[in-house]
């Protein structure tokens, strides 16, 4: 039999791991997306230009935006969908208004579908880099500056690029 002591111990211990593997899956589940292109999940960081545009074939990018329910702001693409070359650089506004009495920041997150079209979608400047203070009442236009890559396997004809806008509030770090 078993003493409760030696018994405590092993508990503790899967406790201990658990803990530790919950931690760790966001991190590798990134680094997961990252690698395979799963889940849409683009780079957060600036591309350089691409270096050769195939003009042999077209791409649709369609664009959607959509917006948390934590943010009352108008958000939308500016036209819904272009007809390019891959490694063409291209740009394109969404359109964000602020209706509301109240300063508010906001942040969008990109996602490209299908997933595994996600990793020959470079972004060279784009407004989900940042937050995104408006005024109240205040209108602009938010520019994302991409290409498709032109390594792009050729069964990809239409690539949808698509934005969740959320309210983003600073944290206060105290001291």
């Amino acid at each position: 039999m078993v003493s409760h002591k030696v018994l405590m111990r092993k508990l503790i211990l899967i406790c201990i791991a658990m803990f530790a593997f919950g931690y760790a899956l966001v991190p590798l589940y990134d680094v997961f997306c990252e690698i395979t292109g799963i889940n849409g999940k683009t780079s957060n960081r600036a591309a350089v230009a691409a270096k050769r545009i195939d003009e042999s074939r077209d791409i649709t990018v369609e664009f959607l935006a959509n917006r948390d329910a934590s943010i009352p702001w108008v958000f939308e693409p500016e036209m819904a969908h272009i007809t390019l070359h891959p490694g063409q650089v291209t740009l394109v506004n969404f359109i964000v208004e602020n209706p509301t009495d109240e300063a508010m920041i906001g942040r969008a997150v990109p996602s490209v579908s299908p997933g595994e079209a996600a990793k020959y979608f470079k972004k060279i400047e784009c407004f989900c880099f940042s937050e995104q203070p408006l005024d109240a009442h205040e209108r602009r236009a938010m520019s994302v500056q991409f290409y498709v890559d032109a390594e792009l396997p050729a069964q990809f004809t239409t690539i949808t690029l698509s934005y969740r806008l959320y309210r983003h509030t600073p944290q206060v770090v105290s001291r």
